[in-house]
């Protein structure tokens, strides 16, 4: 372990078994949420900011993971015609109260400033928790005819919302995002928005975090406050729980209506203007994080690792040294030309490798980056110089992709850029394989309570009959939420059933799951 890493551990205090556990991860058999904040931890992705309530540091290595997510995903915004812009981060509490449902639903997370200058304020304002006030404002001042639509803004930013309990990356007082913000002439428009952006979502969380996810309708409960109509996105953890992992709104004409965005139609009309937002933010680290680690410490697929390859070089005097760090000083140039970057993509990705010429045993470096979640980790000593190879592992082992054996140097380097997207497609494949093998259909309530007794979750397609007492009581008996209504292919098919709850009509299954 790094130094950085153990002094880290010793600070950290853990539960039980005094020094021993501050250098363990916590199994995920055993204790899940410990598990979870250990591989946080020893991965040197984030840590708690203590002096600020539920507030959380990203350390280099995580804020890397996210800047990886956030090129990926401007790339796609702006090949689907959306700009970037910024707005300001205080928020006029009058701008809040315009909108009714929106307000009812962030109040209780609001933080606001009432001072400033060491003088009251006139007015207050909100730390924004979510932008769509602010910039319905400066669109009525942008918007004026049909020919200004549609209008297509992102903004990254951060945001804050009081949360009571926190957990880094899941559920933090600020967090980090995008959100897309736009307007459009009619109602279609606007709907087909709302989905093109949740399947670049979807497509995004496959393709790059290796996430699968089920993309379907929120119910109206759970629905954004001041939407019409929410799409999401449910990506399946590894302790049976659903993460919404990314979500697109259609607004109607709510906050065009309630800030007065209007446009000249076509027809000469005016018109107020249907809008839509959508947005991901860092809890997308989070997820990563349980989907793909196991008990050894973080896994990442290799688009968005901020390191692909460690080498270590082995020797046991000077003169080995030298020879070892010129082929180690090679391999590193060769595998440092390799472009990985996906088809069409707006950016380059060339591996990034780390030379471990530390001061510790090998088997240290190795523990350390493993830890980190490093894909692959080639090791290098004199035997396999007389050899001419090298020696491979892979941070997993699948039967896609072996993971430790000697391969000529020449074949190592011709190989590794397919490699590690075999191994990107290899942790898909195992989540999925996760994600299937944890998904029931249930059709009687007990066996419903039977799955999810305790702290137990699975993905689980059920009947209901479409009424938000039903699905409150439900929550307030086993604290099961309904994740989703599936999208054509994202479930099973419509077909007439009765309420897994009350036994009443049911049109459809849905999908339910205890949820972070």
């Amino acid at each position: 372990m790094s130094q950085q890493g153990n002094k880290q551990a010793k600070k950290s205090g853990g539960k039980k078994g005094g020094k021993q556990r501050e250098l363990a991860i916590a199994k995920r058999s055993e204790d899940y949420p410990q598990w979870y904040q250990d591989v946080v931890r020893f991965g040197e992705l984030a840590e708690p900011a203590k002096v600020v309530k539920g507030c959380m540091v990203i350390k280099p290595h995580g804020y890397a993971v996210w800047e990886k997510i956030q090129r990926d995903l401007d790339g796609r915004f702006k090949d689907t015609g959306h700009r970037n812009a910024y707005f300001p981060l205080l928020v006029p509490m009058s701008f809040i109260t315009k909108e009714a449902e929106h307000v009812e639903g962030f109040a209780p997370e609001l933080a606001v400033v009432t001072q400033a200058g060491g003088v009251e304020l006139e007015e207050p304002y909100a730390i924004r928790p979510t932008s769509e006030t602010i910039i319905g404002h400066f669109f009525a001042k942008w918007i004026d005819s049909h020919r200004d639509l549609p209008l297509l803004i992102n903004q990254w930013a951060n945001v804050m919302r009081w949360e009571l309990r926190t957990r880094m990356f899941l559920r933090t007082t600020e967090f980090l995002w995008q959100e897309g913000h736009t307007a459009h002439a009619s109602h279609d428009e606007a709907e087909a928005e709302v989905l093109r952006m949740l399947n670049v979502y979807g497509d995004f969380a496959e393709q790059v975090l290796a996430m699968p996810v089920i993309r379907g309708t929120k119910t109206a409960t759970e629905r954004f406050a001041g939407a019409v109509d929410t799409k999401c996105i449910e990506a399946f953890m590894q302790d049976g729980k659903a993460l919404q992992a990314g979500t697109s709104h259609d607004l109607g004409q709510n906050f065009g209506r309630a800030f007065d965005v209007k446009f000249q139609a076509e027809s000469g009309e005016l018109e107020y203007v249907w809008q839509t937002s959508w947005g991901v933010s860092t809890r997308l680290v989070g997820g990563v994080v349980m989907t793909h680690s196991d008990d050894e410490g973080l896994v990442l697929p290799p688009r968005v690792a901020p390191i692909h390859a460690a080498i270590i070089p082995i020797f046991r005097n000077d003169e080995q040294k030298a020879e070892v760090m010129v082929a180690a000083e090679r391999i590193k140039a060769a595998l440092s030309e390799i472009d990985i970057s996906p088809p069409r993509a707006r950016y380059r990705d060339f591996l990034e490798v780390a030379l471990d010429d530390r001061d510790m045993r090998p088997g240290a470096k190795f523990y350390d980056w493993e830890r980190r979640g490093v894909p692959m980790r080639i090791e290098i000593g004199p035997k396999d110089l007389e050899k001419g190879q090298v020696c491979l592992k892979m941070r997993v082992d699948t039967e896609a992709v072996s993971g430790k054996q000697f391969l000529p140097e020449a074949e190592f380097l011709a190989s590794a850029r397919q490699r590690l997207l075999d191994y990107q497609d290899a942790l898909l494949a195992l989540a999925r394989a996760r994600m299937a093998a944890n998904t029931v259909t249930l059709d009687t309530w007990e066996e419903f309570e039977q799955t999810f007794a305790g702290d137990s979750s699975k993905f689980a397609w059920c009947h209901w009959d479409g009424t938000a007492e039903t699905e409150a009581a439900i929550k307030d008996k086993t604290k099961v939420t309904i994740r989703c209504v599936p999208l054509p292919g994202y479930g099973p098919a419509p077909e007439p059933g009765v309420c897994i709850y009350s036994g009443k009509p049911s049109a459809q299954r849905v999908l339910m799951a205890k949820a972070y």
